[in-house]
């Protein structure tokens, strides 16, 4: 495992951290905040779209395709989080983590409904919705935009030569849920062969993979910056980044006040 390495973090309360996760070879890369316009964009708000599939799951390859035709539209921030509770069928999921398959528990915790299914989509960590169903998926993302429940607080993420900048701004956590600011990376669109379980003989290709998780501090309200080392979380095949700032409720992930992303492979 490689070594991880501590950020620089101002402001907020400072909590003992290390990032093992980014960018593979950066070139300029493009930064879109939530509601933060960067490089002359206009501002837009976005919206985060988390999917627990499986390799193991007959039912997810429409989910997976549905989460690749998110990812192209720029206000989305689409995000694939293998679980591994279908290992068993027969086929073990090459991307999937237990740590995953926690989160998603979680969710279904504080949503209160208790379900935990594949595929299923997680809209700013708030609504449930079959993954597969892209009709049902959009229309999610279209009633969290007109609730004006989504991502608020414009974070800022970017490269600056050697490193990655994160910027959260002054604003109020939600009362009585801890939030903290956490960086995923995510593979390019990969192509797995699967050769036993419930989709023996299938070939499907996963998007935005998170490949790593890691939380970079907790915010307090206060205004905060994060300077990561580029070099020291840099790796191969790493598509790019996304940074999210969430609240917890009984320790379980609930809503997603902030979002930004950091794309490589239009550069």
């Amino acid at each position: 495992m490689k070594a991880e390495t501590p950020g620089r973090i101002t402001g907020g309360r400072l909590k003992p951290l290390a990032v093992g996760c980014l960018l593979a070879a950066l070139g300029a890369a493009q930064a879109i905040g939530g509601g933060q316009a960067h490089a002359g964009e206009a501002a837009r708000t976005v919206t985060v779209v988390e999917l627990f599939t499986s390799q193991g799951c007959s039912s997810c390859p429409p989910a997976d395709q549905t989460l690749a035709n998110l990812a192209a539209d720029p206000s989305v921030i689409a995000l694939t989080f293998p679980v591994d509770y279908w290992d068993y069928l027969g086929w073990r999921d090459t991307f999937a983590r237990p740590d995953f398959s926690k989160r998603q528990k979680g969710y279904a915790k504080v949503r209160g409904d208790n379900e935990v299914y594949t595929p299923q989509a997680v809209i700013n960590g708030s609504v449930a919705v079959i993954g597969s169903d892209e009709h049902k998926v959009r229309g999610a993302i279209e009633t969290a935009r007109r609730s004006g429940h989504g991502p608020s607080v414009p974070i800022s993420a970017r490269v600056e030569g050697d490193k990655v900048i994160v910027e959260v701004p002054a604003g109020a956590p939600l009362p009585g849920q801890r939030t903290s600011l956490w960086i995923a990376a995510f593979r390019e669109p990969t192509t797995v062969s699967i050769d036993k379980g419930e989709n023996t003989g299938r070939t499907v290709t996963y998007t935005n993979v998170v490949e790593r998780w890691q939380v970079l501090g907790i915010w307090d309200g206060t205004a905060m910056r994060v300077e990561l080392p580029l070099a020291d979380i840099a790796q191969d095949g790493t598509a790019g980044c996304a940074v999210i700032l969430q609240a917890k409720k009984h320790d379980k992930p609930s809503r997603i006040l902030g979002a930004a992303k950091i794309d490589l492979l239009s550069n």
